[in-house]
């Protein structure tokens, strides 16, 4: 299923801390003396701005775009809620508040944050002693489609609704809210200033999207209210109606817009699932859809013949491996480095890319994507491929070579029924997944294999040697959702790679709905595939995924979005710091330190920035494959 195309500045609009599986098709005492070397250096590479295109957006300027019609643009589904801030907000949501919604900075192309016009006249740090206090601003033409001013007590309220102070209030999460102490009018009605407990180096991420004061004002409207209707707006266009049944949102022009007038009449968010989208579109029931990549060839006779346009670009989101850290052997780093080294990322990233006609390029960096400003490969922390290398850094974790056998490879747990591998098809196109549920914030301890739902099937790739320790062989275990061909493809690239290093990998398929809650936020794998969301900002949204596993009181592992339980004090401390460096150079250079860390660590291998692609009738304007791009959602629609 496709993944938001709006990217949006807070976890609450574009659900980061909900993970999706992954886009599949993909890498003793002196290993460590080197990796300590490689992190002295933190970068290993000399990349220091993107390595790749951020968008394609079929453009065009306002005045070759016609006044008038509607534009039917397929989401998953009507969303659950119209208030971005809830656990269970979609990317209909975050759709939804970037048409009708005040936003204070929106993001361009690479992935920066910029002050937004419409609503912001300035926005600024204006004192840093004895406390941060960010002034906005506002645009004097802001107001509500109520005719009330924006202003204020808009800020206020979302402040106290979004803080975490108050527990009525259902809140996905609180990051940066919970630093702030103060939040007034400042010289005159258009001015808000708001002063920080401690600083936060992240500010411009705040106040968007920002709600009217009558849906952030009270428990009730914030928790019920918002999930239906929203009683005012401020944006280009308005909310008409949400039509369940039908599977349908339609939004409207805002008579009371203040900015340069939508092009559209109506833009009708439509309920249509992926494997249906290709049908809708060459049928005419559809006019924009973010595709699954697999999807393409049921596209490829429309687009030869000109009746319909493809957009590709990497898309707001990486590809990764998770490693699960908190038992079995990857609880032993040694373990999970060598097994780490022995994935190539490259030949994943080629495999997955180059049929779609983008850049192929292994992805480096947990923090920054390689389409975004900033971006440098880190990867050299985590060590060399070496063969021999690998193999000390196991025979250190006492992992020994016996006498090899034929390998084989059958259905998981049957061994009777074993044959070859599947082979790995270097030009299978890639897949999108759905969205995972929103995570637990505290895991329980690691499930035992019969506690989760049981295996729809799988394969068992047996290595050509084997690797024992104390009697056991090196046998690990991959958890896949059971709908993807392509995840099934993944798996037996990884798998093939490891068995060269003497690994066994047991590849079990389960059923999607169980994937995230039963396996991997429970802790129950040794290897994962899901994705991540790309950030702006990265110290406040990343820590989350990243930091060190805690103990709760009633034994479990208080994981946060860290379902590889891997983490480190220092990660911590410099996540933190950069969350709290005003100085945007310091900032990224303490982000740049995390991340070599988060390499060495090896919990978390990044692959490969995850394809967007988007067909459009090629009428339409200013749509397409928008990366991290915010849409100019008043410059839609078609060509004259």
């Amino acid at each position: 299923m496709s993944r938001s195309v709006i990217p949006a500045p807070v976890r609450g609009v574009q659900p980061r801390h909900r993970p999706r599986p992954a886009v599949p098709g993909l890498r003793g005492a002196a290993l460590a003396g080197a990796a300590a070397l490689a992190l002295a250096g933190c970068s290993s590479g000399t990349t220091a701005g993107p390595i790749v295109s951020g968008t394609d957006i079929a453009s065009a300027p306002r005045a070759g775009v016609k006044d008038g019609g509607t534009m039917r643009w397929a989401v998953d589904g009507v969303p659950a809620t119209l208030n971005a801030y809830q656990a269970d907000a979609d990317e209909g949501s975050a759709r939804i508040a970037g048409a009708v919604l005040p936003a204070m900075f929106r993001l361009d192309a690479r992935g920066a944050p910029q002050r937004d016009a419409d609503f912001l006249a300035d926005a600024s740090v204006v004192a840093n002693e004895p406390k941060q206090v960010v002034s906005y601003k506002l645009n004097p033409k802001a107001r509500w489609s109520d005719g009330r001013a924006v202003g204020a007590d808009d800020f206020s309220a979302q402040w106290k609704a979004l803080s975490g102070r108050n527990t009525a209030f259902w809140t996905a999460r609180n990051a940066g809210y919970d630093r702030i102490a103060d939040v007034g009018q400042g010289a005159d009605a258009h001015e808000v200033k708001v002063t920080f407990a401690t600083p936060y180096a992240d500010w411009r991420s705040l106040f968007t999207p920002l709600y009217p004061k009558a849906v952030t004002g009270s428990p009730d409207a914030f928790n019920e209210g918002a999930r239906s209707t929203l009683t005012a707006v401020a944006g280009p266009f308005k909310i008409k109606g949400v039509d369940r049944k039908a599977g349908a949102v339609t939004l409207v022009r805002n008579p009371l817009w203040w900015g340069e007038r939508a092009k559209l009449d109506q833009l009708v968010l439509t309920a249509v699932p992926a494997a249906g989208r290709a049908a809708a579109l060459t049928g005419g029931k559809l006019d924009v859809a973010e595709l699954d990549p697999g999807a393409l060839a049921a596209v490829r006779k429309a687009e030869d013949a000109k009746t319909l346009a493809v957009r590709r670009a990497p898309g707001a989101a990486y590809s990764q491996l998770a490693l699960n850290g908190s038992t079995g052997p990857l609880a032993d780093e040694r373990v999970r480095r060598a097994v780490a080294r022995a994935v190539d990322r490259q030949a994943i990233a080629d495999a997955v890319l180059k049929p779609l006609g983008l850049p192929a390029k292994a992805l480096g960096n947990h923090l920054v994507l390689g389409s975004q400003n900033g971006y440098a490969d880190h990867s050299s922390a985590l060590g060399s491929a070496d063969a021999d290398q690998v193999q000390a850094l196991l025979a250190a974790a006492g992992w020994q070579h016996t006498a090899p056998q034929a390998a084989a490879g059958g259905k998981a747990g049957n061994p009777a029924e074993a044959d070859a591998p599947v082979p790995a098809d270097a030009d299978a196109p890639a897949e999108a997944e759905a969205s995972a549920p929103a995570p637990v914030k505290a895991a329980p301890a690691p499930a035992k294999p019969d506690a989760a739902a049981p295996a729809i099937g799988g394969t068992v790739v047996e290595p050509a040697g084997t690797l024992r320790k104390d009697g056991k062989q090196l046998s690990l275990r991959m958890v896949l959702p059971a709908t993807s061909p392509v995840l099934a493809d993944v798996g037996n690239r990884i798998a093939t790679m490891l068995s060269k290093i003497g690994v066994r990998t047991e590849i079990t398929k389960v059923a999607d709905a169980s994937f995230f809650h039963d396996h991997v936020a429970a802790g129950n794998f040794d290897l994962a595939l899901y994705s991540w969301p790309g950030t702006a900002y990265p110290a406040t949204d990343d820590r989350p995924i990243f930091a060190k596993p805690l103990p709760a009181p009633d034994g479990s592992l208080t994981v946060e979005q860290n379902y590889s339980r891997v983490g480190t004090d220092q990660i911590d401390q410099l996540l933190d710091r950069a969350g709290s460096e005003l100085d945007q150079k310091a900032a990224r250079d303490l982000a740049a330190r995390a991340d070599s860390r988060i390499w060495a660590a090896a919990g978390s291998i990044p692959l490969f920035q995850r394809p967007e692609i988007v067909a459009l009738r090629p009428t339409v304007a200013n749509v397409g494959a928008f990366g991290f791009e915010s849409p100019r959602y008043q410059d839609i629609g078609f060509r004259k």
